[in-house]
């Protein structure tokens, strides 16, 4: 498509998504660099679920493009993922799994190349095992600390067993996704506001860590109820999601500015995208509610492409001001989720005025 045929987000969305190749694409490796500018020793420490949002963020481009170009570095970026991984898609960390199972999903909705799908379906296998009944149920966090639960382990958890459910209508797996979304609203979720809560007994004394405030909880848990909604039609789960988007806008949107916080590098560099990415399914399926979501979604990218964005294309933490000197993999991801999804929004009518 030429540029000159597309919207004004569209275009901006393209322009990320070369920058970023052309900034963390290493070559040689087969894999986007974690760092930049790379000192050496930024991919020393491998961290698995950037990579799973890389494919994510591909699988982006590649809806909006229909190119073989980026087809090819998509799959590309996914088998060096699997190399990088220690030549495997299993992990110690089931909420990373969780990740990458469900950008394969959606990589092979994409392209129909069935080895993404059977990734995901052996990642689903091993995902399964980490359900136990530590503190009543849900999913462990990890293989090594099995009596931990939070919701980054269980919400896309429930995520991804539903997707598998449409996929092949097998009752089992969308009963996993009913248990585990409800593990999460019962010990995870705020009954008063529906925000909720990163995790409990983390560190083995049965807590919860109610001061743990991050956008990527509220996001996971949204898409979970859309899509058990999907899966059932039950109101219910709509009403849940509807709630926590509202809290999250209570508890996390900065009143004054109407920006969503810097929450810090590392995996927090991620949280932010990852909630623009199930703000969009919700607007999606409730178009007579979106406004609200569209907006905060829309000021926010403005401010990205205005302020938060180097000459260079690198992208702040903040989405406000100017990037760090160090920008890692993760903050630049949701910075291009976010743009991506401007672009997603205008595509299908919801930034018109209405």
């Amino acid at each position: 498509m030429a540029m000159a045929a597309q919207g004004i987000w569209a275009e901006r969305a393209a322009i990320a998504q070369e920058d970023f190749r052309r900034l963390f694409w290493n070559e040689q490796r087969g894999v986007m660099d974690q760092v930049v500018p790379c000192n050496g020793t930024c991919n020393d420490h491998w961290i698995y679920w950037w990579h799973a949002h890389v494919v994510d963020v591909l699988v982006d481009s590649l809806e909006r493009t229909k190119s073989e170009e980026d087809e090819a570095l998509l799959e590309r970026a996914f088998r060096g993922a699997k190399k990088w991984n220690g030549d495997t898609l299993l992990h110690n960390y089931y909420d990373d799994m969780e990740w990458m199972a469900l950008a394969l999903l959606r990589a092979y909705s994409t392209t129909g190349k069935s080895f993404y799908k059977e990734g995901a379906l052996e990642l689903w296998e091993d995902i399964k095992t980490a359900w136990n009944d530590h503190m009543g149920g849900g999913m462990a966090w990890k293989k090594d600390q099995l009596d931990y639960k939070n919701t980054p382990a269980n919400a896309p958890a429930s995520i991804l067993a539903a997707r598998i459910y449409q996929l092949n209508r097998r009752e089992e797996d969308l009963e996993w996704a009913k248990r585990i979304y409800q593990f999460n609203k019962e010990r995870l979720v705020d009954p008063e506001t529906g925000f909720v809560w990163d995790g409990m007994n983390r560190l083995g004394d049965g807590k919860i860590d109610y001061d743990w405030k991050y956008t990527y909880c509220q996001g996971v848990f949204i898409g979970a109820g859309i899509e058990l909604y999907n899966c059932t039609g039950e109101e219910s789960y709509l009403i849940d999601a509807q709630r926590t988007a509202g809290a999250t806008v209570q508890e996390l949107v900065d009143p004054e500015t109407g920006m969503l916080p810097r929450e810090g590098n590392d995996d927090c560099g991620l949280f932010k995208g990852i909630l623009i990415r199930y703000l969009v399914n919700l607007i999606r399926i409730q178009p007579d509610l979106s406004l609200p979501w569209v907006n905060l979604i829309r000021h926010n990218a403005v401010s990205l492409w205005e302020r938060g964005r180097s000459e260079a294309g690198l992208f702040s933490l903040s989405w406000a001001g100017e990037p760090e000197p160090e920008v890692q993999l993760s903050g630049q991801l949701s910075g291009v989720m976010l743009l991506e999804a401007m672009a997603e929004l205008e595509r299908d009518g919801f930034l018109a005025p209405r």
